[in-house]
């Protein structure tokens, strides 16, 4: 125990604690773990790197701002606190820089013909270790077992267990049986009912029909040899694996725990390449590369250090530039200062897109907004294509971008609703599948056609009795930086090109708190800025948010009482129609199974469909903005999905911040060796 405390002493002299170093909220512009935008690969053009650090210089520090609420990873899904297990608790699997698949835990797999069964052959020697770095035990496939058991019962409350949901065979039952066996025993407790079997009888539940865990498709075939067995064909089951959910825990010591579990870093123990060796809440988190580690020669940074100061964001660039810690995001109010002062703007660069989330505006079909928005002749206008493509083709997304980006906006213009080099299928990326290509490589952005869909839409919304200008109310959530200022340009840009007097943008502040159930989940709002998170390596991610029954658009509800009343004339009786076949093209690349560049080129046809009708306008990825970082951006593991991105596993210190020029020349080099590793994995 001494030995590792004074390991932790010299960390903090080495790494500066006493300014120290620590990460932003889930909700921060910041992201100084290797995040999704600095989620890439070493460039096979090495000059286009700076020179990383020396063996010597490999502990890294950094500021954070708010405080985990749990450590416990089969719980909670904050991307923040995830963050911990990510870098302390290795999974089955783990991506290179080029976001190509490798072992990790899992020495190898297979799959049956269909894709419904998995069988990982479980690397042997690991060793679960406590916070001193001491060993407590063996990693076997069990873990696998007790991590999947404690998620899906349903008194766990964890927040990621639908990521088995629909997947693992019976996991989905076997949780709401969990759910349905609490509510009986907390009704007991409470005196509503006499018994569980009353309950039972009472609300009409057969527990003869409840099943044990063994009937979950998750097993320990032996102690090194894992299988999980799906509810259907999961071609992509591989990319569910990046989650916290199907990381592993050894059950005896999480049992002995009980409700302490992950309440602090003494209550966990640790497989991945760190320890969390010292934790003092709103003082400093530290970490320390974890001595039994399988893979230790891939690890470059030797331990990290977080500080905590809640004006994190405000200190950081002056910190940085004293050398106190490693990493600052530099915002847009002092981004033109660093970039005209010779002393800092050879350390400023952007960051790569954030593809984990696209960005979209939705037409809302079934508006719940107050009378004085007009929801009704909001109806007539949005189901009109006519005018949703005005819409579409007015809107410069560039401009719009801008706000968050002035330098590089169009980096960052999504054509798709699938962000390019998030899925790959057959050496392709999913993006330049036809017929969504053209789509892809084009710009909706088109005055001259948005003023002719303007004038079509016009005379047939008269002669439907819509009244104009058509009001459309746009909310935005205040807290969010610089949507207000985003809302502006969008409303001056589409009003200045298509007239004030045919379409009247509102943009209106929605509640700081609560943003998504007040607004849009409830369907106060006419034309919004959406967005939606990838869950695994896959299009079909793409299609849930415009799913039958979804709280995104609402199209589903598209052929109101309103429509029959219409002119024949008037394209609005179409929009059923548009949306029931987008439903059937997406069906058909769902039971594409059996041939990944088939459901690839089915998916892409389905996704143009819906895009060519202007049900949704393609916005954007995200950015995680400008900064100054030792970390080498193109040394993590690529993933838009689950933990990988945020491991400091493989990354790199370097001696100094790349300059934009520097980071500019690093990422064209990525992104063609992001390409080749893609069509070699394929061959």
């Amino acid at each position: 125990m001494k030995k590792v405390l004074c390991l932790i002493l010299a960390v903090c002299m080495l790494a500066g604690c006493g300014t120290g170093s620590g990460a932003p909220t889930d909700a921060a512009t910041s992201e100084p773990v290797a995040s999704a935008s600095e989620n890439a690969s070493t460039p096979a053009n090495d000059e286009t790197t700076p020179e990383t650090s020396d063996a010597s210089d490999d502990i890294y520090t950094i500021l954070y701002a708010s405080e985990y609420t749990t450590l416990n990873y089969l719980v909670t899904g904050n991307t923040y606190e995830n963050r911990v297990a990510a870098n302390t608790v290795d999974g089955l699997i783990e991506y290179d820089t080029y976001g190509v698949v490798t072992p990790c835990l899992a020495e190898s797999w297979t799959s049956n013909a269909d894709n419904t069964v998995w069988t990982f052959k479980i690397r042997e020697g690991v060793k679960w270790v406590d916070y001193t770095g001491a060993p407590v035990a063996d990693v076997t496939a069990n873990d696998w077992v007790s991590a999947a058991q404690y998620v899906n019962e349903a008194k766990n409350e964890s927040t990621t267990q639908y990521m088995y949901d629909g997947f693992v065979k019976n996991a989905g039952a076997y949780y709401n049986q969990t759910a349905q066996i609490l509510e009986a025993e907390t009704a007991v407790i409470d005196g509503t009912v006499e018994s569980v079997e009353a309950y039972y009888a009472a609300n009409e539940i057969d527990s003869s029909a409840f099943i044990s865990f063994d009937e979950v498709g998750v097993k320990a075939l032996d102690d090194y040899t894992l299988e999980y067995t799906m509810e259907s064909s999961v071609p992509f089951f591989l990319s569910l694996l990046s989650y916290a959910s199907y990381l592993p825990v050894y059950g005896p010591f999480m049992e002995e725990q009980g409700e302490f579990f992950g309440i602090d870093n003494e209550t966990l123990l640790y497989c991945g390449a760190y320890i969390f060796s010292h934790y003092e809440p709103n003082v400093t988190h530290e970490f320390i590369a974890n001595p039994e580690y399988w893979d230790k020669e891939n690890i470059f940074i030797t331990a990290y250090t977080h500080i905590y100061n809640a004006d994190e964001v405000t200190l950081s660039p002056s910190m940085f530039q004293r050398g106190e810690v490693d990493f600052a995001t530099i915002g847009p109010d002092i981004l033109d200062t660093w970039l005209a002062d010779d002393a800092t703007k050879d350390i400023v660069h952007g960051s790569m897109p954030v593809i984990s989330y696209s960005y979209f505006y939705a037409f809302n079909f079934e508006p719940r907004f107050d009378a004085q928005y007009e929801p009704d002749n909001w109806i007539k206008a949005v189901n009109n294509e006519n005018f949703r493509q005005a819409l579409r083709s007015s809107l410069d997304r560039v401009k719009a971008f801008a706000v968050q980006d002035p330098y590089n906006a169009e980096q960052f213009i999504n054509n798709t609703i699938t962000p390019a080099t998030f899925a790959v299928g057959a050496g392709l990326d999913f993006t330049q599948y036809e017929p969504l290509k053209e789509i892809s490589d084009g710009d909706s952005f088109d005055e001259a056609k948005a003023i002719e869909f303007r004038d079509k839409a016009k005379e047939e919304l008269t002669a439907a009795g819509a009244t104009f200008p058509i009001k459309a109310l746009m909310p935005y959530n205040p807290v969010t930086s610089s949507w207000d200022k985003e809302c502006q340009i969008v409303e001056q840009q589409i009003e200045a090109l298509l007239g004030s007097d045919f379409i009247d943008i509102i943009p209106e502040a929605g509640p700081s708190s609560g943003f998504l159930g007040a607004v849009r989940r409830t369907g106060a709002y006419a034309f919004m800025k959406c967005n939606w998170g990838a869950d695994y390596a896959d299009p079909q991610t793409y299609t849930d948010p415009f799913a039958d029954g979804n709280s995104y658009n609402f199209m589903y509800t598209s052929e109101t009482k309103v429509m029959d009343e219409m002119p024949a004339t008037n394209k609005t009786q179409e929009t059923q129609d548009i949306v029931t076949e987008y439903y059937r093209l997406v069906d058909l690349a769902k039971g594409e199974i059996e041939d990944n560049a088939k459901r690839f080129e089915a998916f892409a046809t389905a996704e143009t469909y819906l895009i060519d009708h202007a049900i949704v306008i393609p916005f954007s990825v995200d950015t995680d903005g400008y900064r100054a970082s030792r970390l080498d951006p193109f040394s993590s593991q690529y993933a838009p999905y689950g933990l990988p991105p945020y491991k400091y596993k493989g990354v790199k210190l370097l001696d100094k911040s790349m300059s934009i020029d520097e980071y500019n020349a690093a990422y064209d080099a990525w992104k063609i060796s992001w390409a080749a590793a893609q069509a070699a994995v394929s061959q």
